[in-house]
């Protein structure tokens, strides 16, 4: 320990206020717009400060500095542990919050060196509670920081799963049933010309249907879609049947009790169409050759039953059914059943044929007067 008051050694006693002072305007008097990156680098230049610190407190107690210099060095030092704890990465931070809580904690010990050890311990505790307060009013603006970017990437999954959801039950529904009627209009447009026609009539219907789902998908990279086009629900659902008749060799049949449009909120209904959607156009896809298909709805006291079965049709099984893995469509019609508080499953049916089950929880839809 140096017991010399002179010249160097005042200088070697001021040098880590110098260094916090000096830290602390190399990072704000720049340009605005690099303040937030300086201020994210002060982690390094922070734990020097702290070492120097320390160094100073033990090894030049009796510099002739008075205890001024150390205050305001310890001040400094509190402002840095609040910036850093703000602004720099969390693996920088590992030795830079305990090397400068222990500077600013233990800066009185040299100065009250006849003190008992309970004093001392009482001096450090003391310094302790503005060293709490600075990493507080640095970590709780960071903590909500870090809360907005995960509820901002929450809401930005949610829009994606969204647009997902609606390219995926509306617009490939569209496409296959473009695909079946062209396929069936190259086989009878030689022999019947006029069966040629009425399909390109649906293909036109469902292609400007796919284009209406487009763009509402499209209004939604915008922001909310328009209170006068809403989503399809369970009353649009005989026209579904209809076009998925005339659309293939499959035919659909629909048992749907009046009472269920009652039963249904207008999410509930939403999705019903959805999974309706889903069943036929996976029947569409895997299942071309099936003769029927049978949409049927049960109500219950607190439910509604959504059954969608076809048969085995001609072809054997295996050979029929060409199930393509990593699919999104049944999993994501899960998710959202049971998000609204029902189930979803399908599997195989009968001889040969699949069967599509979803329970959705009932309601009383309330109308505006």
């Amino acid at each position: 320990m140096w017991e010399s008051t002179g010249p160097v050694v005042k200088v070697l006693d001021a040098l880590p206020s110098l260094a916090t002072a000096g830290t602390l305007v190399w990072a704000v008097a720049r340009p605005r717009t690099a303040v937030r990156q300086r201020l994210g680098r002060l982690a390094h230049p922070t734990t020097a400060c702290a070492v120097l610190s320390l160094i100073t407190s033990f090894a030049l107690p009796n510099a002739g500095l008075g205890s001024g210099w150390k205050l305001a060095e310890a001040a400094v030092l509190l402002l840095l542990l609040a910036v850093v704890t703000r602004w720099s990465p969390l693996r920088e931070l590992k030795p830079t919050l305990p090397l400068t809580a222990l500077a600013v904690t233990l800066w009185p010990l040299p100065l009250v060196a006849g003190a008992s050890f309970l004093e001392s311990i009482g001096f450090a505790t003391f310094w302790l509670l503005p060293v709490a307060v600075a990493v507080a009013a640095g970590a709780y603006p960071r903590r909500q920081e870090l809360r907005r970017r995960s509820a901002v990437a929450e809401a930005r999954r949610d829009q994606r799963l969204q647009l997902s959801r609606d390219l995926h039950d509306f617009v490939a529904h569209d496409i296959s049933g473009i695909v079946v009627q062209a396929q069936a209009a190259r086989f009878v447009a030689a022999t019947d010309p006029s069966q040629a026609v009425l399909a390109l009539e649906r293909i036109e219907k469902a292609g400007l249907s796919a284009l209406a789902a487009m763009d509402r998908t499209v209004q939604m990279l915008h922001g909310p879609a328009p209170a006068t086009e809403p989503l399809p629900d369970v009353s649009q659902l005989p026209s579904l049947i209809s076009d998925f008749t005339s659309a293939g060799a499959t035919e659909a049949h629909l048992d749907l009790p009046p009472l269920v449009t009652e039963r249904l909120s207008r999410e509930a209904g939403s999705a019903a169409y959805r999974i309706v959607v889903e069943a036929l156009t996976n029947i569409r896809r895997h299942a071309p050759d099936a003769s029927r298909a049978t949409v049927a709805f049960t109500p219950t006291a607190t439910t509604v039953e959504i059954r969608v079965t076809n048969d085995g049709g001609a072809r054997p099984a295996p050979a029929r059914r060409r199930v393509s893995r990593g699919g999104l469509g049944l999993p994501a019609l899960t998710e959202h059943a049971q998000a609204l508080g029902g189930t979803l499953s399908a599997g195989p049916h009968g001889d040969g044929g699949w069967q599509l089950t979803a329970v959705l929880p009932a309601t009383l839809r309330k109308e505006s007067p």
